[in-house]
């Protein structure tokens, strides 16, 4: 049995989706501060595991899930921020990004764990789609004052490769994890 012959709200498929929600959280403090930017994160790590374990409207819920818990205020926010003034910050476009790249991903995966297909997946999917909306964010925001969108993904661009390397990491431990997870089912 696969995890797409799971009923969706199962008890099985709700707490690994309380997990990946946990985790993506507590990742946000696993941080390296870098100056008039958002912190570097391990939580495109922990999302990306999540795309790859979860399915396409699971992974969904997950990120939306997270979103409102830091819209309602909560702490959930790289650095430890929540509100919605974090939502509607330079940092917006990432929660839009996150929404897109990652169920895009889960969606691209395949059915049987992929080294290969996961690491393309993650650095040719979700990391562009991510900084595509990240991008297209700060240039509404900032419009004249970024000089375009060339400019806007400029200032992001020192984050690409980071998360590319956590693509990577993250198809690794996917495998890993799925090939576990089929003999647990």
């Amino acid at each position: 049995m696969s995890q797409y012959d799971d009923k969706f709200f199962s008890i099985r498929n709700t707490t690994r989706m309380a997990l990946c929600i946990a985790l993506i959280c507590v990742s946000a403090y696993i941080a390296v501060p870098v100056p008039f930017m958002a912190p570097l994160t391990m939580q495109t790590f922990v999302m990306c595991l999540t795309a790859l374990v979860l399915t396409p409207a699971q992974t969904a819920v997950v990120l939306i899930g997270y979103t409102a818990l830091g819209a309602v205020g909560l702490p959930v926010f790289a650095g430890g921020v929540g509100g919605l003034g974090i939502i509607f910050s330079p940092r917006g476009g990432f929660f839009i990004g996150f929404l897109a790249a990652y169920t895009l991903m889960s969606l691209l995966k395949g059915d049987s764990p992929s080294f290969r297909r996961y690491a393309a997946v993650g650095v040719l999917v979700s990391v562009p789609v991510t900084y595509i909306f990240a991008t297209l964010w700060l240039t509404v925001l900032f419009g004249d004052k970024f000089a375009g969108i060339a400019a806007a993904f400029g200032a992001l661009a020192q984050f690409v490769p980071g998360d590319m390397i956590k693509a990577v990491a993250a198809a690794g431990v996917g495998v890993s994890l799925n090939r576990r997870l089929r003999y647990m089912a």
